[in-house]
C-alpha cells in the first residue's frame, strides 16, 4: 500500500466516524432531548466534512476541480454557520436588553 492509498483510508475512516458521531448525537438528542441538537452542529461538521472531502480527493489525484468545489463547499457552510450564530446572539442580546427594561 503506498503513502497516498493509506492516507485515502485513513481520511475515510475519519469521514465515516464523523458520520457515525453526527448520527448518534443527533439521535441521542432526539431520544432525550440533551446534549446538541442537529441544527446546532450540522453546518459546523458540513463544512468540516467537506473539507475531509477535499483532502480526500488531493489523495486520490481527483482534480482540481473537485477540490476547488469541496473547499467552497466547506467556506460556504462555515460562513452560513457563522451568520447563523450571529443572527441568534443578536436576537438574544436584544431580548436580554428588552428583559432588563
Amino acid at each position: 500500500m503506498n503513502d497516498s492509498s493509506l492516507i485515502a483510508l485513513l481520511i475515510d475512516l475519519v469521514i465515516g466516524f464523523t458520520l457515525v458521531e453526527g448520527v448518534a448525537l443527533a439521535v441521542y438528542h432526539r431520544i432525550t432531548g440533551k446534549g446538541v441538537a442537529l441544527r446546532d452542529f450540522a453546518l459546523n461538521m458540513a463544512s468540516g466534512l467537506y473539507l475531509m472531502l477535499a483532502l480526500r480527493c488531493l489523495a486520490h489525484d481527483a482534480g482540481i476541480a473537485w477540490v476547488a468545489l469541496f473547499l467552497v463547499a466547506a467556506g460556504l457552510a462555515h460562513g452560513t454557520d457563522l451568520w447563523l450564530r450571529w443572527r441568534r446572539g443578536v436576537r438574544a442580546a436584544t431580548a436580554h436588553r428588552r428583559s432588563l427594561a
